[in-house]
């Protein structure tokens, strides 16, 4: 297995879109159009082996001062060898280069992000911008049982 990490192109959104398609439906991960996925492509890292897509994330930058890691998924054979957290790590390099503070993250998968050096916050104190942008989509709001953690860069 030799995982390559890089930006994904437009052509890539149909597949990045199936990947996450049990996901969406099950309310683990907000549905993206290939529209907003589109507006954003700049904003994801995918995981590929050989050309297969196996993996991919996103940071999403909300202000100068605050970016979101969104949309971390990995394809269930590939699980457990890493790659979520190279994504991961990617986006922080990339909030690095661009100088933000603080990278949030919303998850039920708080263990592995706290590996990474996140901490758990209290969701009352995620910014109104992130509720209204994407929390009030999302089939499970306002009863909420994501895990939210942050990390200062």
């Amino acid at each position: 297995m030799s995982i390559v990490y890089e930006k994904p192109t437009v052509l890539d959104i149909k597949n990045m879109q199936s990947m996450v398609k049990a996901d969406v439906e099950n309310g683990n991960i907000l549905l993206r159009t290939p529209q907003e996925m589109a507006t954003n492509i700049r904003s994801y890292i995918i995981a590929k082996d050989n050309e297969d897509i196996v993996g991919f994330c996103a940071l999403h930058i909300y202000s100068e001062n605050l970016a979101e890691i969104r949309s971390l998924v990995v394809s269930q054979d590939h699980r457990k060898k890493g790659i979520g957290s190279q994504l991961v790590k990617h986006c922080l390099e990339e909030g690095n280069k661009y100088h933000i503070k603080e990278v949030l993250a919303l998850t039920y998968h708080k263990d592995l992000f706290e590996y990474l050096g996140f901490k758990v916050i209290q969701k009352e104190s995620i910014p109104d911008p992130k509720i209204w942008a994407d929390c009030i989509r999302c089939k499970h709001f306002p009863i909420c049982d994501e895990i939210a953690l942050t990390i200062q860069l």
